[in-house]
């Protein structure tokens, strides 16, 4: 019959065991290398992240998904990087994206009953598109010069946007913008994002991507000009109770683990194929496997060292939070800085062991070492974090 709507999906909760997510993580990392080369979008590793039931996890009860909390989205999210970090990135914004939505409802329902049908059948990524080449990150402050403008039937978007993570591949794009309104205040307008569907006319998109690390993610700027979209398709970010924009990125919140359980990910599989080169290398001057000696011992259990320290911080940290411990909520920023220090410590040793192999494009350690560097640039970075921890400490 015609004029009937389709039943809203209903998502299961994925099999989180240790077992699981190892096989997950084994099938996403059969093809990571090659879409590392190629640069492409990461299709299989993505559809086999959603067979798995990992991309709808965070969908919220409400909404017919499992609402798998912080605990279970990192955990996740460390065994979709531990396969391919650009499978993670572009995971942990989907993840997000939906454990956002569950926890305050804010996106249009057509909008996101239209994702979440869309999820069913595959892999269909939304992601928050909000630097600029001007501004550069917002967490840094200022405001975007793109500009979402009322009109008589919604609003029409223009401006330019960089890193928009999932490129051509995004269902749905989560845009920063400034509202430009009868009415509004010039001075303190109204901030927000504007839900976008991806294959909205007037989007166009330049490849600019051509980074170090997460080459597979397509990270590259996006241009919209005189998009079109619905009245409630813009969302306004509250302002403090001061009357102050303040960007949410600017600060670590309890669900702002996600981009640092990937990295960790990373770290993982650093440490596994260290430890698979350590076995199979055998030097002809040593005669025996290198593992066997002293020295990679060591910088296996320093290796180890790191990741274990990294898990600590990052699972010890949202159980706190699980338990209700609130005078942990200042350093949460700091935190995350400390787990990208280990991710970073972790895979350097590892390179720095192995000389030219660790190096080599033929060897798997380089990709990761290239990845791990990445997790510096997620917001807030390292500089701004210990900035603001100095006078919380010093009560500057």
């Amino acid at each position: 019959m015609t004029g009937i709507a389709a039943p809203a999906p209903v998502f299961t909760a994925p099999d989180l065991s240790d077992e699981a997510l190892a096989a997950a993580t084994a099938e996403i990392a059969a093809t990571a290398a090659e879409f590392d080369a190629s640069g492409e979008l990461p299709w299989p590793g993505l559809r086999a992240a959603h067979r798995a039931g990992l991309l709808t996890a965070a969908v919220g009860r409400q909404f017919g998904g499992p609402g798998a909390g912080p605990l279970d989205v990192v955990r996740i999210l460390a065994a979709i990087g531990e396969g391919d970090a650009s499978v993670g990135l572009l995971a942990a914004n989907l993840l997000l994206t939906h454990a956002a939505q569950a926890a305050h409802p804010s996106w249009p329902a057509a909008a996101y009953e239209d994702l979440l049908r869309r999820s069913a059948d595959g892999p269909a990524l939304a992601n928050a598109v909000r630097a600029e080449p001007e501004l550069g990150a917002p967490a840094r402050g200022g405001l975007p010069r793109t500009r979402a403008t009322r009109t008589a039937g919604g609003w029409v978007l223009n401006g330019h946007k960089a890193y928009a993570t999932g490129g051509a591949g995004l269902a749905y794009h989560v845009v920063w913008a400034v509202a430009d309104e009868p009415g509004g205040d010039p001075v303190h307008p109204r901030v927000g994002h504007v839900i976008v569907p991806g294959d909205r006319p007037g989007i166009t998109w330049l490849d600019t991507w051509n980074h170090l690390g997460l080459r597979a993610s397509n990270t590259h700027d996006v241009v919209y000009r005189d998009v079109e979209v619905p009245a409630d398709a813009f969302v306004e970010i509250p302002r403090g109770a001061d009357g102050v924009y303040r960007d949410p990125a600017a600060a670590t919140g309890p669900g702002g683990f996600g981009h640092a359980a990937l990295y960790l990910g990373v770290a993982r599989a650093a440490r596994s194929a260290f430890a698979a080169f350590a076995r199979e290398r055998v030097p002809a001057a040593l005669g025996r496997p290198i593992a066997q000696t002293e020295r990679i011992q060591a910088v296996a259990g320093e290796i180890d060292l790191q990741i274990v320290q990294a898990e600590t911080l990052l699972f010890g940290t949202l159980r706190r939070l699980e338990a209700g411990e609130t005078a942990i909520l200042p350093q949460l920023s700091a935190i995350k800085v400390a787990i990208g220090r280990s991710v970073v410590a972790a895979t350097q040793a590892a390179v720095a062991a192995l000389g030219n192999p660790g190096l080599s494009r033929h060897h798997p350690l380089e990709r990761h070492l290239r990845d791990a560097l990445c997790v510096r640039v997620h917001p807030p970075q390292e500089d701004a974090v210990l900035l603001a921890s100095g006078r919380r400490v010093l009560g500057v």
